[in-house]
């Protein structure tokens, strides 16, 4: 088959691409291929009733499919340069916030019309944190919550298709550079494109490497994120979450000086496991629909760490710890903070009894048989940091998952057009190591998409 230009992802960046060329120019031919499902068909087997744990599917639905990692997440869209990426750093600030508003606002016009926008604009906390040794990054947010987030990549679909060819359950195994145009080879078929977008995100890290490194196309490490997820009483953080929803807090640790950070918050949400490349980590969830909160708040603790010399396979690094934390816990291992202040495991017997009640089924154990030293330590630090502005933060019974990790690809090397060394073929979103986040890599596509369009009307 031959188009005019094919995308390779089928998540935030991919989609908003497309949307942009197909609202400017419904005259393209355009393909999208991705290795997982349509969104209809992308479940879960976990149901915590028969199946209780991750067993392995050969394309994980969480991760893959329409609409990305980011489908079955809770739909922040972050509108600040402070956090998310290093977008503004190729096509510069302005730009990159003016896309991040126009993501906004198209998904406004498909189903979230009705979500507030939070901001942390004369928010009182700003001074709290100051006076605690912490730091609240600057950010506006739009949580659609799981449900709307859902509703909003249908509606998008359902434009999209009527336009857009799309390969599901495919898997690119080859990029082909010709004179004019890139062949894309699957295991069925091949497919011919005068553009190419490659935008596969962070479940498609092994993948991009390997293109990367058959075409030429330099890479640089990037940093990982390794840490827990916290899980505690909702009412402890009501007072930041009902002004802020999503904040995102540093705390810069006394002992090694190592910068530990919020993540991904969610109010009365749940945690849920994730997937990535075999491995099993922990993520986490909420909702706008009132029937489906619960009544605890989780969020990310994370420590970034970035290797250069001699050692620089940051990914591989955090891959060998969610690793251990799998061989341990057969998944997610969860510990009461108080268990692991005392140097003891959580057992079934002490979880059982923790006034906070699990909502994900992992394993109890040791957090401090997985996670090194240093970011324990400063995972530590920082529960007793927060505690001054959110007390009860460090009680006893508040659990902790492990592991969470976010990978990040190696960074590639994309010109200010996020064009690489071959002509027409672009890196965008979290798969570029440009983009970490849903608003960042949603406007990566974009911008791409605009380019293209001007170097066709030409």
């Amino acid at each position: 088959m031959k188009y005019d230009i094919a995308i390779i992802g089928a998540g935030p960046g991919g989609i908003y691409a497309a949307y942009e060329l197909v609202k400017n120019n419904n005259s393209l031919k355009i393909a999208i291929i991705d290795c997982g499902h349509e969104l209809s068909k992308r479940k879960c087997p976990i149901d915590n009733d028969k199946v209780k744990s991750c067993i392995n599917c050969k394309t994980c639905s969480i991760m893959n499919g329409f609409g990305g990692a980011g489908a079955f997440s809770d739909g922040k869209y972050n509108i600040t340069n402070d956090f998310g990426g290093s977008l503004y750093e190729y096509i510069g600030k302005d730009k990159a916030l003016k896309l991040m508003e126009y993501i906004d606002e198209i998904n406004m016009s498909y189903a979230g019309q009705d979500i507030k926008m939070y901001s942390t604009a004369n928010s009182d906390l700003k001074k709290i944190c100051m006076q605690n040794g912490l730091q609240l990054l600057n950010a506006s947010v739009r949580h659609l919550g799981t449900d709307i987030n859902y509703v909003v990549l249908e509606n998008l679909y359902n434009v999209l298709k009527e336009h857009v060819d799309f390969y599901f359950d495919t898997k690119i195994e080859d990029i082909k550079v010709n004179d004019d145009s890139y062949s894309l080879i699957y295991e069925n078929g091949q497919i011919d494109c005068e553009y190419c977008i490659v935008s596969v995100g962070r479940s498609g890290s092994k993948w991009s490497e390997a293109i990367c490194k058959k075409l030429g196309i330099e890479t640089r490490s990037n940093r990982v994120d390794i840490g827990v997820r916290v899980e505690l009483p909702a009412a402890i953080f009501s007072h930041i979450t009902d002004q802020l929803y999503e904040s995102k807090i540093v705390y810069r640790t006394a002992k090694f000086e190592d910068n530990v950070r919020t993540f991904c918050m969610n109010p009365n949400g749940l945690v849920v496991n994730e997937n990535t490349n075999g491995i099993v980590t922990v993520n986490g969830h909420s909702f706008e629909d009132p029937s489906k909160k619960t009544e605890n708040t989780n969020f990310a603790l994370l420590v970034s760490k970035k290797f250069s010399v001699p050692f620089k396979d940051s990914t591989g690094y955090a891959e060998s710890i969610a690793r251990l934390s799998n061989m341990l816990g057969g998944g997610v291992i969860v510990q009461r903070f108080g268990d692991l202040e005392r140097g003891r495991r959580s057992t079934e017997e002490r979880i059982a009894a923790s006034t906070v009640r699990l909502t994900l089924n992992a394993t109890p154990g040791d957090l401090s048989l997985v996670l090194p030293k240093r970011i324990l330590d400063g995972i530590v630090e920082m529960i007793y940091a927060l505690d001054k502005i959110a007390p009860g933060t460090a009680n006893d019974d508040t659990l902790l998952y492990g592991v969470e990790v976010k990978f990040y690809n190696m960074q590639v090397d994309v010109d200010n057009n996020l064009e690489t060394k071959y002509k027409k073929l672009y890196m965008i979103g979290d798969g570029s190591g440009v983009t970490h986040s849903l608003s960042h890599a949603s406007a990566s596509g974009v911008y791409v998409a605009d380019n293209i369009l001007k170097e066709i009307a030409k």
